[in-house]
């Protein structure tokens, strides 16, 4: 059973606090647009489906109770001027600026009241949330296909072993999720044999979320440090070799460069003097085709903090101790930090860009994404 990192029900959101885990479960109950924001940006929720899933469920539940005005027009004043507030919290991270895009789009085409416009905004924010869950099992069967084929006893006597970078499964998504979809669908057929999972520093979203994914759902796996990943390649290239690199999106730009966390982009180099390939799992809500390379791509900066400092609760006598916690520095608090939260992977070094409509594969060294747009509608 895999993980629930967001619990909804009209009227109500609960948002699991991602900072407690793995040692804490706890639920944050998410009312407002601005609980929403101070939640996406203190990274409580992460991961670009989710951060745009918390952000439309949050306004929904807000409409519930707000004064929008009494008049059409004041209704979607009211709601442009909250989702406008709310991009501002992860603005790297597509999926909420296509998401508030359409919500716009949305309430616009009401011809009625104030009340019709807030119906029509909250039935499309939970459409959000039923799409990305089917769009994930999507992901993960497409993704599993291309790298191994069908359920086949040929698949299930060559198991495959993969890593993957970051945290893009239930905890990222509205279930499944993304490149951690992917694998655990190969896990369900039999097909995987060991995937490998980095630390994701600074913030360890590696080690403190996917790890804990994967014990939870039994799937056979190994955390390795981020600088370990070359050393990784070369010791398993003779014997059970890594067959592909498998990252999530924030966000997949017209020429199919692509903005993922921070380290991705080593990791492409890598695997590509490996001969490893490196797959991209991204939903079309996270494909931008506005913007034309990767250069043109903000990349969000974070505080200095998160590379000096880390906080967790303390171990005594080998157990651990959720009610105590503590800071501790792990660097000259005085040193000067650049601490980008994303980089950018050109498209050359990316394989395939797996959706939930299909593998996108390049032709001529290109690739071609206005098609799954078109296969989308």
């Amino acid at each position: 059973m895999s993980l629930q990192a967001i619990r909804y029900t009209r009227g109500s959101l609960d948002v699991l606090d991602q900072l407690r885990l793995p040692h804490e479960h706890h639920y944050d109950a998410v009312l407002t647009s601005d609980s929403a924001f101070d939640c996406i940006r203190s990274m409580r929720v992460r991961g670009a489906p989710a951060i745009a899933i918390v952000a439309a469920l949050a306004l929904a539940v807000e409409l519930g109770q707000a004064d929008v005005g009494g008049t059409a027009a004041e209704a979607v004043t009211y709601i442009d001027h909250r989702l406008d507030h709310l991009f501002e919290s992860r603005p790297t991270a597509v999926d909420l600026g296509n998401a508030i895009t359409l919500l716009k789009n949305t309430i616009r085409k009401v011809n009625g009241s104030a009340a019709a416009v807030v119906s029509a905004y909250v039935d499309e924010a939970e459409a959000i949330l039923h799409r990305d869950l089917k769009s994930n099992l999507a992901i993960g069967r497409n993704g599993a296909d291309w790298l191994v084929g069908g359920v086949t006893p040929t698949a299930m006597l060559n198991p495959i072993s993969v890593l993957t970078h970051c945290n893009t499964g239930s905890l990222a998504t509205s279930g499944h999720g993304t490149a951690l979809g992917i694998i655990r669908s190969l896990h369900e057929r039999g097909a995987l044999k060991h995937a490998f999972c980095t630390e994701t520093r600074p913030y360890n979203q590696g080690s403190r979320l996917t790890a804990f994914e994967l014990v939870y759902e039994n799937i056979p796996s190994t955390l390795i440090a981020d600088s370990m990943a070359a050393a990784l390649f070369q010791t398993k290239k003779n014997s059970s070799s890594i067959a592909a690199v498998i990252v999530g999106a924030d966000r997949v730009v017209r020429n199919g460069d692509t903005a993922n966390k921070i380290g991705t982009y080593q990791l492409a180099v890598l695997a590509r003097h490996h001969g490893i390939k490196f797959v991209v799992a991204a939903p079309t809500t996270s494909i931008d085709l506005q913007t034309p390379t990767g250069s043109q791509i903000k990349i969000e900066e974070r505080r200095q903090e998160e590379l000096t400092q880390i906080s967790g609760p303390l171990i005594i006598r080998g157990i651990v101790d959720t009610s105590t916690t503590a800071r501790v520095a792990t660097a000259d608090q005085r040193i000067d930090v650049w601490n980008p939260a994303f980089d950018v992977t050109p498209h050359d070094l990316i394989d395939v860009i797996v959706t939930e409509k299909g593998v996108i594969e390049k032709i001529d060294g290109d690739f071609h994404l206005t098609e799954v747009f078109e296969r989308r509608g």
